[in-house]
């Protein structure tokens, strides 16, 4: 896999946007939004709808990403 960053596109709130993320953290969200049983541009809305407004909306979706794996680790550490 490269590292480069990917850009795909979402629809947040009926408007087409793009986002470029690495291939690690699309495949990591889709896992995530697919364990939620929630379309990826449903996740990324609710994403979208938190964010401070100094943060771009890729840099909130890797710490999303980062927070629900860091949270997984949490509850299967002894």
């Amino acid at each position: 896999m490269t590292n480069r960053p990917a850009k795909h596109s979402l629809t947040l709130r009926g408007h087409r946007t793009s986002v470029s993320l690495e291939p690690e953290f699309w495949q990591a969200f889709r896992a995530i939004a697919d364990s939620s049983g929630m379309p990826i541009n449903a996740l990324a809305a609710q994403i979208d709808a938190a964010r401070p407004t100094d943060l771009g909306l890729a840099s909130a979706i890797r710490l999303h990403v980062l927070r629900h794996y860091r949270t997984a680790a949490e509850k299967t550490s002894p």
